[in-house]
């Protein structure tokens, strides 16, 4: 399988949650072959929103529900949006050492951070990220999202205008 293919199970996902009114984010985490486990975000609209319940943080708690995390380092987590530093952070605490992503979050992405001057629980945690893959479809599903008026979830942010700015 390709990157590519889990990227499109990841959209479909994203699609989801857009579906549903949140913010379209898809994860999914395989291995070479197969889905071990995905979700997308949740919680996201009213007045309050929920800043933990991320689809990167809802695919990693099914993975380990199904204690599927035997061989961490031989999975790929596959975002629609790149993750945040939360997400980040949990990603590399879980061993896994490879991300996919479709569109690049300007305002609160966390994988360009430098680990080098890290703690040692993540400096040492090497991994490698794979950004813009599938970015256009991922890209088409942001612009929907924040196009929709009673959609307020990070409305008039910074990364709302660059995605808006997007052709």
């Amino acid at each position: 399988m390709t990157d590519e293919y889990f990227m499109e199970k990841a959209l479909a996902h994203a699609q989801k949650a857009l579906s549903s009114g949140e913010f379209p984010v898809g994860c999914v985490i395989a291995d070479e072959k197969n889905i071990k486990a995905a979700g997308f975000r949740r919680c996201s609209g009213g007045q309050h929103p929920n800043e933990i319940d991320h689809a990167e943080i809802l695919a990693l708690r099914a993975l380990y529900d199904t204690n599927a995390l035997d061989k961490s380092e031989k999975l790929t987590v596959y975002c629609t949006m790149e993750p945040c530093l939360m997400c980040f952070g949990a990603i590399l605490i879980s061993g896994i050492r490879r991300i996919v992503y479709a569109y690049e979050d300007t305002m609160g992405g966390g994988t360009t951070c430098a680990l080098s001057g890290a703690s040692p629980l993540y400096r040492e945690k090497p991994v490698e990220v794979v950004p813009h893959v599938l970015r256009r479809q991922s890209l088409a599903l942001f612009q929907q999202f924040f196009s929709r008026p009673e959609n307020s979830y990070w409305k008039n942010s910074l990364l709302a205008e660059y995605t808006m700015a997007q052709e």
